[in-house]
């Protein structure tokens, strides 16, 4: 049974979650969390994923645990209540 979890929203996203600092979805993978999120909260939705594609945007990482989700298993990382969940705006510079 898929758990509540608790994810941190960085500041320039939190218009999108009514300027929550954190949220909650269920789920039992990131993949099945974030799509909560979209279902929820749709214009975040559409910040995470471009014309509502499958592709997460490029800029936008998300981490389980202070680990990159693309190290771990990408969208089927489990995650539990006891998971910390972050995401991250990636910072371009040069």
């Amino acid at each position: 049974m898929p758990e509540s979890i608790t994810v941190t929203i960085p500041a320039a996203l939190r218009p999108q979650v009514e300027g929550s600092e954190s949220v909650t979805a269920e789920g039992d993978t990131i993949g099945g969390v974030l799509d909560a999120l979209k279902a929820q909260y749709p214009s975040f939705g559409d910040k995470l994923f471009p014309n509502g594609g499958e592709q997460m945007n490029r800029s936008i990482n998300v981490y389980v645990n202070e680990e990159d989700i693309r190290f771990l298993e990408n969208m089927d990382t489990k995650v539990t209540a006891r998971d910390q969940v972050d995401i991250i705006l990636a910072i371009a510079g040069g």
